[in-house]
């Protein structure tokens, strides 16, 4: 609690004090910043802010919320991920050469929450060029875990599931590509949606590079909401959905397929001999499939997409790292490519797929976008006779800071074995290859006290079931808890 208000209350519940007088957007900015103070300089989670611009944008909704104009948004202060441009602050992408980049034009999904009264107060952090797992880069240093400071939040939305699980934003607007919303939401115990891809725009976002943005989405990655509660996803989703000209109208969002659990079909896809995950994570995921189950779903644990795990991936990871290789220097560039010619074709390493990405021709592009498109097609088969699967959302809890310089040489201990570092893209491609939407939300925590998530994969276009099931989940006791630093 701060002044009375208590900031880890849900974005809704905080929206309808301020509706109903309660106390007014003046007030509630005053007690973020309170906790911003008393919170970030042990989390490094905010790396950028602009007050006095904050305080006028609540001046501004004070005077809308006392007239009876309130937008959907009105007075809640959040903070952006700084991948994303925001007019008038900083936003370097985690680039050293970018770190005084101030752009003069909001990010599309930034625009459209400025337009529905949210008040932006700052940047959060992310790793350099949102190329990592855990959020550090030199121009902002490293961002720690609220749960345990010895541990990454993870990354790339790191600074932004932080910054949400604290109270020193209502809200957050993440992106994704490699799991770079879901396993933050994951570590920090918040719900993150990656949303089905081009239903939000993700212009204005980095990768790629400012200087070489396209006006269609980059390929798999998404913008998407970080929020405490399953409610504020359904609050958030219709302002940011929509093309990048804020004035075309947004797309219709369907129902979700079920508004309880009675009768919902569900897959459980606990675990996969290809993408071995740790028992704490696995345990979490069946337990939210028990709970449901307790409720009336249909758990099957044998249902499946006719999609191989390993095609499933390798189409992912080569358009993943296609994408990532598109907006490095041409040096960096030049020499991951000039490694592909040491693996076999067959090679599934991360090493193997990141030179063949890298490497993208046209030609090889239509080759992996036609196995793509028959993936998609065998996930739509699926969906007409299941309505969600849970799977994990990260092979494990959150991780220690590990910031050695050859990401390959880095190791997850899953089960009390090393895996391979890169082994966090496992789990993210089986939503992102297909375009899916998925949400990661919280269920339990550790024997050491971390968070411990599910992640809801829903059919394409239908991100509201997902987050319909992220409901009945906190329904049954799977909720947002504060860490201890922000009680």
């Amino acid at each position: 609690m701060a002044d009375g208000i208590d900031l880890t209350a849900s974005a809704t519940r905080l929206r309808e004090a301020l509706l109903a007088r309660r106390f007014s957007a003046t007030d509630l900015l005053e007690a973020t910043f309170a906790r911003i103070d008393a919170l970030n300089p042990r989390l490094n989670a905010i790396v950028a802010e602009d007050r006095e611009a904050a305080r006028a944008m609540a001046k501004t909704s004070d005077a809308r919320l006392a007239d009876g104009t309130a937008r959907p948004l009105e007075g809640l202060p959040i903070t952006i991920k700084d991948a994303f441009d925001v007019a008038g602050l900083p936003s370097s992408g985690g680039l050293p050469a970018y770190r005084e980049r101030v752009p003069t034009e909001d990010a599309a999904a930034v625009a459209r929450l400025r337009a529905a009264g949210a008040v932006i107060t700052g940047k959060t952090n992310v790793p350099v060029f949102s190329g990592d797992f855990q959020s550090y880069n030199p121009a902002h240093g490293v961002t720690n875990n609220p749960w345990d400071e010895t541990r990454s939040p993870g990354g790339s939305s790191g600074g932004a599931a932080a910054a949400v699980s604290t109270g020193m934003s209502a809200f957050e607007l993440g992106s994704d590509l490699g799991s770079s919303i879901r396993w933050p939401a994951h570590a920090c115990g918040v719900f993150g949606l990656k949303t089905s891809w081009g239903l939000v725009s993700t212009w204005g976002a980095i990768p790629p590079p400012p200087e070489r943005r396209t006006l269609r989405n980059v390929d798999l990655m998404v913008a998407g909401p970080i929020a405490r509660a399953a409610e504020d996803l359904d609050l958030i989703l219709p302002v940011i959905a929509g093309p990048r000209d804020t004035a075309q109208p947004a797309p219709a969002l369907p129902e979700p397929r079920q508004s309880s659990a009675k009768g919902l079909r569900v897959a459980l896809w606990a675990d996969d001999p290809f993408a071995p995950v740790d028992r704490k994570v696995t345990d979490a995921v069946r337990e939210a499939a028990r709970r449901l189950a307790g409720a009336g779903a249909i758990v099957d644990e044998t249902a499946r997409p006719s999609v191989r795990f390993a095609d499933a991936f390798e189409v992912y990871a080569l358009l993943n790292h296609a994408v990532v290789a598109y907006g490095l220097p041409p040096k960096v560039r030049a020499r991951i490519q000039a490694q592909a010619s040491r693996f076999s074709p067959n090679d599934l390493s991360h090493q193997a797929l990141q030179a063949r990405g890298a490497r993208m021709t046209p030609g090889f592009y239509q080759q992996i976008d036609q196995r793509r498109r028959a993936q998609k097609r065998q996930w739509a088969s699926f969906f007409a006779r299941n309505d969600v699967v849970l799977c994990p959302p990260a092979p494990v809890a959150a991780i220690a800071h590990d910031h050695g310089p050859d990401i390959h040489a880095r190791r997850l201990i899953v089960n009390g074995e090393p895996r391979p570092y890169l082994d966090f893209l496992l789990w993210a491609s089986l939503a992102t290859g297909a375009d899916l939407p998925a949400l990661s939300a919280p269920v339990t925590r550790s024997r050491e006290g971390l968070p411990l998530g599910v992640q809801i994969i829903a059919p394409f276009g239908e991100d509201r079931t997902a987050i319909a099931v992220g409901a009945m989940l906190e329904e049954l006791g799977s909720r947002f808890t504060p860490p201890p630093v922000a009680r």
